[in-house]
């Protein structure tokens, strides 16, 4: 599933337009040399607390690494068929199994602040979820299916119809409970 994540190929061109090495990307992003360069090589399918990270540590919005041929007008896609699919492992620690592939409502909009996704959960086999923050904010409605939001030292379950809108610099943790999910996510993090 690696070979299809276009991630780690932008991340080492803006990487290397900003003269940055890897050591120093790892450094100020606050992850380790190993995980920037398995990223890089796309042998790691990522989650998105690392991204965040390393987007901030290059000056970039998150959209970055996502964009395909930008554009400033508008940006549609139709019936939610997105052309772009992005496979997370939804944790730091699991570098394997993808629990979140995430379509991009707005993958050829460069100028944009916000990120649109329809994301399809699936169940991740661990019992305890790993919490993770960056700063900025997240809108999840849920579409078809159950998911869990640890949000700190809270739980909530929500069911097709249901949404919250949360400050992601809280520890926290989305994932399918119990089966398959999918939900409309709108995450937002300041540059």
């Amino acid at each position: 599933m690696a070979e299809d994540n276009k991630i780690g190929e932008k991340i080492r061109q803006v990487r290397e337009r900003k003269e940055m090495s890897v050591e120093e990307l790892a450094k100020a992003s606050g992850n380790s040399v190993e995980l920037i360069e398995s990223l890089e090589d796309g042998s790691y399918i990522p989650s998105m607390t690392p991204l965040f990270k390393i987007a901030r540590a290059l000056g970039v919005r998150l959209g970055t690494f996502l964009d395909d041929m930008p554009q400033t007008g508008p940006f549609l896609v139709k019936s939610g068929q997105s052309e772009e699919v992005i496979h997370f492992t939804g944790s730091i620690s699991n570098l394997e199994e993808s629990t979140l592939d995430l379509y991009s409502l707005a993958y050829g909009k460069g100028d944009r602040h916000m990120e649109p996704f329809i994301v399809d959960l699936h169940p991740k086999s661990a019992d305890k979820y790993e919490l993770s923050s960056h700063e900025g904010e997240e809108f999840i409605y849920v579409m078809g299916g159950e998911i869990e939001l640890c949000y700190g030292q809270e739980k909530y379950v929500l069911g097709t119809g249901d949404s919250i809108y949360y400050d992601s610099v809280i520890p926290h943790d989305l994932h399918a409970y119990q089966k398959d999910a999918r939900i409309l996510a709108v995450v937002y993090a300041p540059l």
